[in-house]
């Protein structure tokens, strides 16, 4: 993948040295100077960098990394893993909502239902998808195909990536709460398996409106939480500003995830994220499903009904006074 053109704050210094790189070999291709000893020792001071920037980040520098604009979407995922994906519209009870997509596709040469949350690269498609926020008839459309999923015994694949659903005065007149409840209800009956993955951002019940299965998947610098880090500043500190320590109370760490049982692993994101290497970030999501779908395939419909509630049971720790 091409180098990414947008940088965050932590990441200046990469950038820096990157563009000294930049400098010194077009000036050596211009010039025909030798500067090959030069352009090897700052190649191997990039890659240290690389390394102490990447290897020690702060959960808000992954939140920030999860929001990266360069970073691939759902439908990035799909075309590179999935076969014969067609997608389907409309929830057949109000209208189309393009934050959400979905529609039978080929895993390995098996059906499944290929479920996900988009969002848009520029302002047009950001007005398009709605920022990647859905609306409440884009659970409908998720439950819909889900249920067909289960009606023709297809596994569910349900890739996250939502700031939260759309909190706009049309999605609270169309009952987006009760469209994510129903979801949620549903999800946890569906009698085929269900693999999750959060790819970005995972917020609230935008993220868990599809987000209820039996195997939670999380990349490493993403993230899933009942709140926004701007969220949680403005409640507790009534200032957005705290942001980033709200993202550490929140412990918005994908391994704390795993931790805590809600998060069954973490898969590995290329050095300074899934934006630098699509395929390898790819190929790591596609391991990680191979695996889950075929464990889950062997267990009868009961045993897979009673461990998927078993495992919401047993989420968080719970302390009560006498």
């Amino acid at each position: 993948m091409e180098k990414p053109q947008y940088t965050l704050d932590f990441e200046k210094p990469l950038r820096d040295l990157e563009s000294k790189l930049l400098q010194l070999e077009e000036m050596s291709n211009e010039s025909n100077i030798d500067v090959e000893t030069e352009i090897a020792a700052i190649e191997t001071k990039i890659e240290a960098t690389k390394r102490t920037i990447y290897s020690n980040l702060t959960p808000w520098q992954k939140v920030q990394l999860a929001r990266h604009p360069q970073r691939p979407y759902a439908l990035d995922y799909i075309g590179k893993i999935f076969n014969d994906f067609q997608e389907l519209h409309g929830d057949r009870l109000y209208r189309e909502d393009a934050a959400i997509v979905g529609g039978p596709a080929t895993f390995e040469g098996r059906p499944v239902m290929v479920i996900g949350q988009q969002k848009g690269r520029n302002t047009k498609e950001n007005l398009l998808r709605n920022f990647g926020c859905p609306h409440p008839e884009g659970y409908r459309k998720a439950m819909r195909l889900m249920r067909m999923a289960e009606k023709f015994n297809m596994p569910i694949v349900a890739i996250i990536d939502t700031p939260g659903a759309y909190p706009g005065i049309g999605a609270e007149e169309r009952h987006v709460a009760e469209a994510i409840a129903v979801n949620i209800r549903e999800m946890s009956a569906l009698k085929t398996p269900i693999v999750s993955v959060v790819i970005g951002e995972g917020g609230s019940g935008g993220a868990l409106g599809i987000g209820v299965a039996d195997a939670v998947l999380i990349f490493e610098n993403a993230y899933y939480s009942v709140i926004s880090p701007e969220g949680c500043a403005a409640i507790l500190w009534k200032d957005r500003k705290y942001a980033s320590d709200a993202a550490e109370a929140l412990k918005l760490n994908s391994s704390e995830l795993v931790k805590f049982g809600v998060a069954e692993e973490v898969l590995e994101e290329p050095l300074g994220g899934a934006h630098r290497d699509l395929d390898l970030a790819a190929n790591s999501l596609k391991d990680a499903l191979s695996r889950y779908l075929k464990k889950l395939g062997r267990l009868s419909t009961s045993k897979l009904l009673e461990q998927r509630y078993e495992k919401y049971r047993k989420i968080g720790i719970f302390a009560e006074n006498n």
